[in-house]
Order: structure tokens, then sequence, then C-alpha cells
């Protein structure tokens, strides 16, 4: 019997030659074909892969599997990042938007991502309607079916997807304005599929792995501060950066640093944006964030008159409304946020870019923006601890956490849990602790928020040795 094919958090997730084989991509791209097929009266997706191993042998695979159900392909040229494709569900007006990537999990995973035809995740309900119907087995030879014949009939057309993003980019943004800002700008792909967007916009950009490498040198390309450490200790030695982005390896995700080497978290970049979008250029609309999210968006969405809800984490939840409600932004303490203007789609690039726009009309210095924000909110600091312990382990401390064992961690006694998406204790206003196991690796992550950085590692601290004794 064939092993059963979940999809994750945000998407379909497995080690190359493993689970992620071409005949389990053949299985999941069966049940792709025939829900789009029973769901849109002309059927049509846009494809295409991230720089990891063996992308286009999978992407072809599924192609193959697609026309053989007569579907019509848009398939892309060379590889792309996630936002990419989204951006072409609503341009190229595709029923489906398909990516093989495994975004920021390490070198040795690959993926298969669903997109909507509104430029967003799939909803959660729509690729369980997927996911049901899987088959057990595959029952089509792929090796009699030619993409080269399906393209000269026009069953297939390949298209450059990031030219278009490119264009979209340009006709979006005041470029001019960051080139004549005198703004010195880093940018780490981490190998990813961002690496030749910024080449081509902002070509004096520092540039930091930018290079074709599927194994992304043994690193997971996820943008957190531990494994950004060649950028930050870039910025140090140059001394003269102004701001440093970095993307994952679907360019999905968003990391950041100012001048000093310092990196800046998604709690702080989502309220910068925040502030710009409302403050500096008019815009209202409500606020959407995933549950391990700073409190501090709430009270700078009360500062504007806006309103702020709080959904489970995985970006689909925060699309889904973004499609349904006038939604100016919406964002994870991972580093997917979007905003409004743009698709209902997480993209590191645009983020960053808005980010240097600002920075660029304003003349303020990445840590003057902050203070504005501090100004409102209050300074805090944040980071995540991911504990790689047994499953055994791993489950003995959910299991703790769903039976409210836990009323204090060292010192700091819990006062209100939070239990949207995992468990979010509070200590008091200005200090809390989250412990959720992650959707797609075999990992528990701990989160904390404290004024300072030092009691933010004490917090993690006291927790790891509370749940790991």
């Amino acid at each position: 019997m064939a092993k059963k094919i979940k999809f994750g958090t945000d998407g379909w997730r497995a080690i190359i030659a493993e689970d992620f084989t071409v005949e389990n991509v053949i299985r999941v791209a069966q049940a792709t074909s025939v829900w789009v097929k029973e769901n849109f009266e002309k059927p049509s997706i846009v494809i295409g892969h991230d720089c990891r191993f063996a992308g286009e042998l999978f992407v072809n695979s599924a192609v193959k599997i697609f026309i053989s159900h007569g579907i019509k392909v848009k398939m892309a040229k060379g590889f792309i990042s996630t936002p990419m494709i989204s951006l072409a569900c609503v341009q190229l007006e595709c029923s489906l938007g398909v990516v093989m990537t495994a975004s920021h999990n390490p070198p040795e995973y690959n993926g298969y991502k669903l997109k909507a035809h509104y430029g967003g995740p799939l909803s959660p309900e729509k690729v369980q309607e997927i996911e049901d119907i899987i088959p057990e087995t595959n029952s089509i030879d792929i090796e009699s079916i030619s993409i080269e014949n399906a393209i000269a009939n026009g069953l297939v057309e390949i298209v450059d997807l990031e030219t278009r993003y490119v264009n979209h980019v340009e006709a979006n943004f005041d470029l001019e304005a960051i080139k004549n800002s005198g703004l010195r700008l880093a940018y780490d792909a981490m190998y990813g599929a961002g690496q030749n967007v910024l080449r081509r916009i902002l070509p004096e950009t520092h540039f930091i792995h930018c290079e074709y490498n599927p194994s992304f040198y043994g690193q997971a390309p996820e943008p957190i501060e531990k494994n950004l450490k060649e950028l930050e200790a870039f910025i140090k030695a140059d001394g003269n950066i102004d701001c440093a982005l970095a993307t994952d390896g679907d360019a999905d995700r968003i990391g950041l640093y100012n001048g000093k080497g310092e990196f800046i978290d998604s709690h702080h970049i989502i309220l910068l944006l925040m502030h710009y979008l409302v403050k500096y250029k008019g815009l209202s609309g409500k606020v959407v964030t995933a549950f391990s999210t700073t409190p501090r968006v709430g009270k700078l969405a009360d500062h504007y008159h806006l309103p702020h809800e709080i959904v489970k984490i995985g970006f689909k939840y925060i699309a889904g409304m973004m499609v349904e409600q006038d939604v100016l932004i919406g964002g994870e303490e991972s580093g997917g946020i979007a905003v409004k203007g743009h698709i209902p789609e997480r993209d590191g690039i645009w983020m960053g870019l808005i980010i240097w726009e600002f920075m660029a009309k304003s003349g303020k210095s990445l840590n003057d923006l902050i203070k504005e924000v501090y100004d409102i909110v209050g300074g805090f600091k944040f980071e995540r601890s991911d504990l790689h312990i047994t499953e055994e382990l791993k489950q003995k401390i959910i299991a703790n956490c769903q039976k409210n064992n836990y009323d204090s961690f060292g010192s700091y006694k819990v006062g209100e849990v939070g239990t949207i998406d995992g468990f979010k204790y509070f200590f008091d206003d200005n200090r809390w602790m989250m412990i959720r196991p992650s959707g797609t690796e075999p990992v528990l992550r701990t989160y904390a928020e404290a004024p300072t950085i030092e009691e933010v590692r004490k917090i993690l601290k006291m927790t790891e040795e509370t749940i790991c004794k």
C-alpha cells in the first residue's frame, strides 16, 4: 500500500528520493488534475520550480500528467520564486498555480505548493479536497507523453515569469527614489529563487549568495539570524551598509538587518510596514496576524484605529481573509508578510522594497524609523529557539501544555494562556513565551518576547529547562 501523502502548513514537503519522488509527484499531479477539471470549466495551471535539486524533473513529470488530462499549462522558464507563480495566477488568469519548492526547509527537502486563481495559497478546504483524491498508484505512462509536442500544439506555453514580476515591481515602486537616495543596500538570496530580481532592478546593491547552488551549501535557506551570519559579518566588515535584505529559498519570506549588522525580526518589519502604509501613505484596512506575532501589532492597530484579528499559523489563513475583506497587511512571525495593493501572498522582495522606499523617501535610517514605532508601542526584543528533541518528548510536552500543567517557567509566573494555535503564555504586558510544534519539520519551537534580548534568552532557557526535564 502506497504511503499517504499529507499537505502540511504550507504544501506537501518531503525528503528527495525518500518520499519526494517522481512517482509521488505524479500521484499528487493526478489529484490536482482531477480537482481542477471538476472546479473549472476551462482549466489551466501555471507551474514552476525554485532552485532546489531536480526541480525541473519534478515539474516536467507533473506537466506530463496535466497535459494527459487536456489541461492547458503555462510553464515557467528557468527557476522562479513562489510570488512569481502567485502573481502569474492573476495576470495569466490561471485556475491554479503549482510551485515545486520546500521553501525554507533544509536542502534535502522538496515540496509541492498549491496557489489559487486569486494569487495566494489555496484554501485549506480546497487543499484537503485534492489530498483526499490522491491515488495510491500511478497508471499513466509519462514516458510516452511529449512536452515538446504539447508546446507545438499549444497545450503548453513557456512563460517568462521573472520578467513579468520585474515589470510589476517597476510599475509599483519609486525605484528612482531608492537609486538616488544614496542608500547603500545589500541582498542575501540564500542561494534561492529571488537571486536575479534585484540584480535587474537595483544593480548597485551588494549581492551575497546570489549564485545557483541547489545544496544551499548545506544551510537551510530560512532568513533568520542564526542562518545569516555571513551577511551579518559582511555588514559589520563593510561598515557603510544602511540596510540588508534576505529572502528564503522561494523568496516569499523576509529577513532584515540594520546598518550595525543587527537582525530586525518580522515583528518589527510588520510594525514598520503598518506605520509607513498608514502614516506616510494614508492607507487603511484590517490588520491580520498569526498567533505567534507580537501583541504590539494590536497596540499599533489601536493607535491608528484599525481593526486587528489574530488567526492560526499558516499564511493560508491570512490569505483567505485578504481575498474576502479589506486587509491592509497580513503577517507572520516566520517572515511571511503581504500588503494591500499586491497579491494576497507572502513576498520577501516586495516587503524589502517597501522598507527601502520608506527609508529613501523619509531620509531616515532604519533605526530612526523603528524609534518612531517604539514611541507608539514601546521597545521590545524577540527570539525563537527550535528544540530538536525526540518525538516522544515532544508529544509529552504538548500533552503537558494541553493539560495546563505549566503554571510557571523558572521565575516567570503564567498569567493568561492563549491557545489559538499552540500555547502562548503571558507573564505580563511586556513578556510572553510560546510553545508550538513545527508544521513541516520534526521540531518544537519556543518563542519569547521581553524588553531586552538578555531577558528573552533567559526566558527561553528557563522554558527549555522546565519542559525538557
